[in-house]
């Protein structure tokens, strides 16, 4: 590794020892990029690492807010933006008891190299707070909303940062933020927002855009490896957003999903999630606040496995679609003991710095990273602010192309790195080459 390289790790270790998942991410980015720092020596003298891993800002802030029955709740609100070289900050608001300074600062680094991917102009940026929307009231939710954009106003805006959704903020939260900004501003700026309603300037397939995304990218792979997804069984955890978008779309090219989770434990339905009843029971759970994966076993009569996650099910596709540092060691062990070819990483950082280096070191398995995989979201969140601001509205099939077709190049444009450096096929490393090659480029020349 670059002796650089090397040192700002260290340096950043000491630095925010507090902050593990934000250490984590930037070492798994910053140990790929040895190849382009060893040939730009400036960089060094630029001092450009320490920048590119500490935020451009952090906001934090108190959100105050009452409940149904008149008690005054505060919760802590945040807004990271790490970095904007390339173009307005961009990343989404999540609302969950887990949200700390770490995470957003950890979810922001990706976003900052995960919007790079898109070939966008968008920076990376991430927000929200530990505000737990499940079991709360509409009006409730729509409370806090109010509070919470009362001081991210301040912030964003079509140029600044355009926020975005994320876990526990859905279309509704993104509608009660949208229309408390307009209340605040006084005027109609459609773009501040994206993952809005169509009523009120949303892209067709946002909703499944993720999901849609993730399963592009894998047949990227499975071309590559001159396979074929038709007939193939996923391992996918959730039942939220993400994992919909995935089910529908593996439904529709000839594969299934054969597992949901949720913090109650998981779900294996041999015949595949796989009809549009199960599919759209799916939104049916999410939308009921219970948070309970075995509600589907209940209503199909398939086998519920308490407490345990869906990992050592033999499939032929592993696909995390849940949250950060959801497979361990032991869990990646019975990935690689039960033969699984594809590990394709959905939700941001879902596997843990052990199991990822023992995946990635496991002859036979091919890892797809989380900041590529994931891109589709904020992609058609891109697409949407192109929309907005001249006056479009793209068509379901219009969106649905540019997004398969930007996903294959991201697949496309990280085999070519990481081949060029002599590096195989290694996607991770791949994707960390090219979307910080754009960025330090920006840096570069702006002089920042």
């Amino acid at each position: 590794m670059n002796s650089y390289v090397e040192r700002v790790i260290s340096e950043l270790k000491e630095k925010n020892a507090n902050e593990p998942e934000f250490i984590q991410a930037a070492e798994e980015v910053l140990s790929s990029i040895s190849p382009i720092v060893d040939a730009h020596p400036e960089y060094e003298k630029a001092a450009l690492l320490e920048k590119m891993v500490e935020p451009e800002r952090t906001i934090e802030f108190r959100v105050p807010w009452v409940d149904d029955k008149g008690q005054t709740h505060v919760n802590r609100g945040y807004r990271v933006q790490f970095n904007g070289a390339i173009g307005p900050y961009k990343g989404g608001l999540r609302f969950a008891p887990s949200v700390n300074l770490s995470i957003m600062k950890f979810l922001g680094f990706e976003q900052t190299f995960k919007d790079s991917l898109t070939t966008l102009p968008m920076g990376g940026a991430k927000g929200g707070s530990d505000f737990d929307p499940n079991g709360k009231s509409d009006e409730e939710v729509k409370r806090f909303c109010q509070s919470f954009m009362l001081e991210l106003y301040r912030h964003i805006g079509p140029s600044i940062d355009v926020p975005a959704g994320d876990l526990g903020v859905g279309g509704r939260e993104i509608g009660y933020l949208f229309g408390m900004y307009r209340r605040i501003c006084g005027n109609y700026e459609n773009g501040v927002l994206t993952g809005k309603g169509r009523s009120y300037g949303g892209s067709r397939i946002r909703p499944e855009a993720t999901g849609y995304g993730a399963v592009y990218y894998l047949q990227a792979v499975l071309k590559h490896e001159n396979d074929s997804i038709e007939g193939k069984t996923v391992a996918v955890s959730g039942f939220g957003n993400v994992a919909w978008g995935v089910c529908k779309k593996l439904a529709e090219v000839g594969a299934k999903a054969v597992t949901l989770s949720g913090p109650d434990g998981y779900i294996y339905d041999p015949d595949g999630i796989a009809t549009e009843e199960k599919i759209n029971y799916m939104l049916v759970m999410r939308a009921s606040g219970r948070n309970k994966v075995k509600d589907y076993a209940d209503k199909f009569g398939v086998e519920f496995f308490p407490g345990q996650k869906p990992w050592g099910q033999k499939v032929d596709i592993i696909m995390p679609c849940a949250t950060q540092n959801d497979v361990t060691l032991a869990d990646a062990e019975k990935i690689a003991a039960n033969g699984i070819k594809y590990y394709i990483e959905v939700a941001n950082m879902p596997t843990t710095a052990d199991a990822l280096k023992f995946l990635m070191e496991k002859e036979g398995v091919i890892v797809a990273p989380s900041k590529a995989v994931n891109a589709g979201g904020v992609l058609v969140s891109g697409l949407e602010m192109s929309q907005n601001s001249e006056r479009l509205s793209w068509s379901a099939d219009e969106v649905n192309e540019k997004l398969q077709t930007i996903m294959t190049g991201i697949h496309d444009g990280s085999a070519k790195a990481a081949e060029e450096y002599g590096l195989g096929y290694d996607l991770v490393a791949g994707a960390n080459l090219v979307a910080f090659q754009k960025v330090a480029d920006a840096m570069m020349e702006q002089g920042i």
